[in-house]
């Protein structure tokens, strides 16, 4: 497949989750991506964003959540960034583990973890980075 970016910016306002449905919607028709894999962006790119919107940039509209997309030869690299001070992925508790199955929260590592070929992340000076990849 040939190399191909693609490139959104949106507020730190949860209410631009489906802009960023949209967004995963036009680049995975425009790749022509089967629905199994469309289904697992749409899952791992939202938490990623909801993430980086509620947990790296705490909702404040004045910091931007950045989404690069970037497709090498069968790898579809998706980098989620936020103005935030960055974690530490080894804190977020087990969703699997007894004690955490019915909280509300923690479950979106995991499941990004379990729908993408790889789950990093990179903290900077300037915010976070979540870099998932798919195998196309």
């Amino acid at each position: 497949m040939p190399e191909k970016n693609y490139h959104l910016e949106i507020e730190s306002d949860p209410n631009n989750l489906i802009t960023i449905e949209e967004f995963v919607n036009y680049f995975a028709k425009d790749l022509q991506l089967g629905e199994e894999k469309l289904s697992a962006l749409l899952l791992s790119v939202t938490e990623a964003a909801t993430n980086a919107i509620k947990h790296g940039n705490k909702c404040d509209v004045n910091k931007l959540v950045k989404i690069d997309v970037n497709v090498e030869g069968d790898t579809l690299r998706i980098i989620v960034k936020d103005e935030g001070e960055g974690f530490d992925p080894a804190k977020v508790p087990d969703p699997t583990e007894p004690d955490n199955l019915l909280k509300d929260s923690g479950r979106g590592l995991y499941l990004m973890k379990v729908y993408m070929s790889d789950l990093k992340f990179n903290i900077t000076p300037t915010g976070t980075e979540a870099i998932i990849e798919l195998k196309i």
